[in-house]
């Protein structure tokens, strides 16, 4: 277990920290075909029921049955080309794989890039990134198939793939083709509206950003979400997160709707 939490701990800085290859100009990435779904037996390696990762607790699915989440994906890339991933395969950044924070290992993954429509499948065998505001870690060549190289992070939905149904949804829907959509951070979800309108009006006297208490159904039950957006851009999220966790309100998390 220590040497898999060290390894994640290495991992946590590749968005931000790592290179592109010297041939990245003249890599085409669409001749790199898309990973394979097939049955494959949990790794040995890299799925505890949870682990620590600079002092935040991450639990690992046990099943990645109907996964399906937007956010903000990253990539990696010559930093940590040929070193051991968490389920113990060497990284290999010209390969269809993937890192993310509670998925089993490993699991095949549909990504889209929600701001142009491309759409890849890559294998998720490792563990990371531990930026807040990450879904899922590409690597260059995922990342250079999907679009995401020129601008460092793209907005995509990541939905996972049964293998022996692999056109099967799980009753998401999905839709084909770029989508418009808008970046938000939340700050948190209640059950009363009298504490999320209590949050809403602190973040609104520390912040110019709009600030918005969302009402959701969720079964029988029903939410209140401080949400503050729409945002412009990732690094708006990223420093406006920084900000607020800074100012004591607790660490807010991307939202993509």
């Amino acid at each position: 277990m220590g040497g898999f939490v060290l390894l994640c701990i290495l991992l946590a800085s590749c968005a931000s920290n790592d290179s592109l290859p010297g041939n990245y100009k003249n890599f085409n990435a669409d001749t790199i075909p898309n990973a394979v779904p097939k049955v494959e037996p949990l790794s040995k390696y890299g799925n505890p029921t949870s682990y620590v990762v600079l002092g935040k607790r991450y639990y690992v699915l046990k099943s990645a049955d109907c996964y399906d989440e937007k956010g903000i994906a990253s990539w990696y890339g010559t930093k940590f080309h040929e070193r051991l991933t968490s389920n113990r395969e060497p990284y290999n950044m010209y390969a269809m794989t993937a890192a993310n924070k509670v998925l089993p290992l490993p699991t095949y993954v549909r990504v889209r890039n929600l701001q142009n429509g491309k759409t890849i499948i890559v294998r998720v065998n490792d563990r990371g990134p531990f930026h807040e505001n990450r879904v899922i870690d590409l690597s260059f060549a995922a990342a250079k198939k999907l679009g995401v190289i020129a601008t460092g992070t793209a907005l995509v939905e990541v939905t996972a793939i049964d293998p022996l149904h692999p056109d099967e949804t799980c009753g998401v829907k999905t839709v084909s083709g770029a989508q418009k959509t808008s970046l938000y951070l939340q700050l948190g979800a209640f059950s009363q509206q009298a504490n999320a309108d209590q949050l809403a009006l602190r973040v609104k006297k520390i912040i110019s950003q709009p600030t918005q208490v969302i009402e959701v159904k969720l079964d029988d039950k029903t939410l209140y979400k401080v949400q503050i957006g729409p945002l412009k851009d990732v690094s708006t999220v990223d420093d406006l997160s920084n900000e607020l966790n800074a100012q004591g309100l607790g660490q807010a998390f991307a939202v993509v709707r």
